[in-house]
């Protein structure tokens, strides 16, 4: 039976002072009420009892809960399963929500925290990257999946939970699909035996999960008996997506429709660009009336998911300007009006190249459908397409599957960690392709993560704890050998939070500014001083604006240098003092690097800055954003590179380039790594090197016998 509750007991706002919240012992608020209105008018509403009723019967455990997006399922149903987690005396901190992205995570904790009328970060919390909002009282978690899958696999295994929420899986990211897998398999053995497992996915993908999960309870959302909201298509797509956005929130605002505006375009860089050209166009509005609140969001603005959930003042309007990201992050009942580009930006991984590409392509019909609800309601509101009506119908699939789209090496590393020797014996609602998962193994071989026998060496149990990319873990763990762990955390934090200068200069003081930020040695020693001159600055927003520098990007990169130095304390690997800018320091940095990027080394074959990568024949050129792009005097670019990305899609570019020595390449690459290069000009000038190399170690080895032999003599 659901716990007794206000909502339970018919109580109304007068009589809040007579409740009390069991959660925390403290009477319910009037907000409280105001909000337990808008919770009572959500479909998931009706399905309330169901669902309980399947939560504490369920054969299996297992409970899947299928319903359109908008519905409410994502807020009310972790509330459930508090209640349920509370009524049956479960620890603190016995239920965990997963979320495929940790600004969906940070958005329903920061909801649900005001509906349970609780406080964020004590009963209920979030854990994404860098930032752990929770404390020893919190019952309800909302989660990264990511972040939870590396939690199962590490021997710290904390994974103790008595219901686990698996939210959004027709998102299909690796983690999510991991994790049913490992569930499904019962691999997780510190489970507790009345654990419960909840599924909440979109009505598409449901009779593949109840087939995957052997026919659990299903609970169904009732469809909401509410209009339509008015479909408007264009008759082309057009040539500028920001201008039309722009425009047809205008018109919306013109007409003094009711409601709040969702607009939906690919790109970060173009959700800033439509903010800050609606910011110039908002005062041509009526004057009598409140301008509209916009509020971009996305992951370098997620400040602004407090703001979206926020009362705006009496007769304004919010324009949240965001991208696939709010597909199924949030739900805000407010919203009456959409505007969909009907594209998205996605980062895809290709195992052949090694490479994540950015890929603007239309979106699935399943998001399509998502959006598209949004704008329902009383009354029920529009959604005005960027595109005609056949542009989904021809060019869109049907629904996404992210688990084909990313790289597998982080995945098949835990899986590892759990003993689980094959990949293929872990169980996937779509089993990744056979090159992917055999290039992952071969990526992770090369890193020495692997012994002979396949299973995680003693370097791949280490690598397998850090959350950072399997290379960039091995150079930061080579970096302890190498005496330069001081300036490798500081670089490992910035390549993985901080993207650089990704605009050019908006004037020439800026473009001074960041000049002297640049270092000789490349980008990468560039993002050690960038961050040493940002901590110096006493973390001044100011400085970085001046700069081009994203602000919370290095609020977030010290965050995770800390996480990190904390980790390696923990596991009791060696540090060293700062040496940055030291001759010693420098070809330091470079080995440690090259001990981790030896996959991603490019030489300029023939002296004008195009670059042949080494593991496949693709030729690129430096970003425009590199330093040795930048420079004003004429000068070579270097012979060879190491580099963190290569976009092959959208400007074919290397990005955070360093310069490195053909030499130090073959000394810390593994040899069958280097013979196994397709044929190149480059592969033999590296097999000519390493003979060289070899010739002179046995040279020196007869020498020092010889001597040997004659101090014996002369003894």
């Amino acid at each position: 039976q659901p716990l007794g509750l206000a909502e339970e007991s018919g109580q109304n706002p007068g009589e809040s002072e007579l409740a009390v919240n069991p959660f925390d012992g403290l009477p319910f608020s009037s907000r409280y009420y105001e909000l337990l209105k808008q919770r009572r008018a959500l479909p998931i509403w009706a399905a309330r009892f169901i669902f309980l009723e399947q939560l504490e019967s369920s054969p299996s455990g297992v409970v899947l809960v299928s319903g359109d997006p908008g519905s409410g399922k994502s807020t009310q149903i972790p509330q459930w399963c508090a209640e349920f987690a509370l009524a049956r005396g479960f620890q603190k901190g016995q239920v965990t929500v997963t979320q495929p992205y940790p600004l969906a995570a940070l958005s329903l904790a920061v909801r649900v925290a005001d509906e349970m009328d609780l406080t964020l970060g004590h009963e209920v919390g979030y854990s994404i990257p860098q930032e752990d909002c929770t404390g020893p009282d919190t019952l309800l978690r909302f989660c990264w999946d990511r972040l939870l899958l590396q939690e199962v696999a590490s021997t710290r295994g904390t994974g103790a939970w008595g219901v686990l929420v698996v939210d959004e899986a027709q998102e299909r990211s690796v983690a999510s699909d991991s994790l049913q897998g490992l569930l499904r398999d019962a691999k997780l053995g510190n489970l507790p035996g009345d654990s419960r497992v909840v599924v909440i996915t979109d009505p598409a993908l449901e009779p593949k999960l109840q087939a995957f999960w052997g026919n659990p309870p299903t609970v169904h959302v009732p469809r909401e008996p509410c209009g339509t909201p008015t479909l408007l298509y264009r008759d082309s797509v057009p040539p500028d997506r920001v201008e039309a956005a722009c425009q047809a929130v205008l018109e919306l605002c013109q007409e003094e429709a009711p409601g709040d505006v969702l607009v939906y375009l690919p790109s970060e860089e173009e959700i800033s660009l439509c903010c800050e050209s609606l910011s110039r166009d908002i005062g041509s509005l009526d004057p009598q009336r409140p301008p509209p609140r916009l509020l971009p969001l996305h992951p370098a603005y997620g400040q602004a998911i407090q703001a979206v959930y926020e009362d705006t003042d009496v007769g304004a309007r919010k324009v949240v300007v965001t991208h696939w990201l709010a597909d199924f992050s949030f739900s805000l009942p407010s919203i009456r009006h959409v505007i969909d580009s009907g594209l998205e930006l996605r980062s895809v991984y290709n195992p052949q190249i090694r490479e994540e590409s950015q890929v603007l392509r239309p979106i699935s019909k399943c998001q399509a459908k998502a959006r598209r609800l949004r704008a329902r309601g009383f009354p029920p509101g529009s959604c005005i397409c960027l595109y005609p009506e056949s542009f989904l119908e021809l060019e869109a699939p049907p629904m996404p599957n992210r688990v084909c789209e990313e790289n597998l090496s982080p995945l098949v590393l835990l899986l590892k960690r759990r003993q689980i020797a094959d990949p293929g014996e872990c169980h996937f609602l779509d089993r990744p392709a056979p090159e992917a998962l055999m290039q992952a193994l071969e990526d992770l071989d090369y890193l020495a993560a692997l012994n002979d026998d396949g299973d995680l060496s003693d370097l791949g149990v280490i690598l397998s704890e850090f959350p950072l990319p399997p290379e960039l873990a091995k150079a930061l763990l080579a970096s302890c050998e190498f005496d330069c762990v001081d300036e490798m955390l500081t670089l490992a934090a910035m390549l993985t939070a901080a993207p650089g200068f990704t605009r050019p200069p908006l004037c020439a003081e800026e473009a001074a500014l960041r000049r002297a930020l640049e270092h000789t040695d490349g980008d990468h020693s560039s993002l050690i001083q960038v961050f040493e001159a940002f901590i110096q600055s006493g973390e001044d927003e100011a400085w970085c604006q001046a700069r081009g520098l994203n602000w919370a990007a290095l609020i977030q990169a010290r965050k995770l240098r800390g996480e990190l130095l904390e980790l390696m304390q923990r596991i009791e690997l060696p540090l060293s003092q700062p040496a940055f800018g030291s001759e010693q320091n420098r070809r330091d940095l470079q080995k440690a690097l090259v001990s981790g990027y030896f996959l991603k080394v490019a030489r300029d074959t023939d002296g004008t800055g195009n670059y042949l990568l080494l593991t496949h024949k693709h030729v690129a050129q430096l970003s425009p954003y590199c330093c040795y792009r930048s420079r004003r005097a004429p000068a070579r670019p270097p012979s060879w590179v190491l580099y963190h990305s290569f976009s092959i899609s959208k400007d074919n570019c290397l990005s955070i380039v360093s310069e490195i020595q053909p030499q130090m390449l073959v000394e810390l690459a593994p040899p069958y790594f280097l013979s196994n290069l397709p044929p190149s000009e480059s592969r033999d000038l590296l097999n000519q090197l390493r003979e060289e190399r070899t010739d002179f170690s046995a040279g020196s080895e007869s020498s020092s016998t010889q001597e040997l032999g004659d101090a014996c003599v002369l003894q």
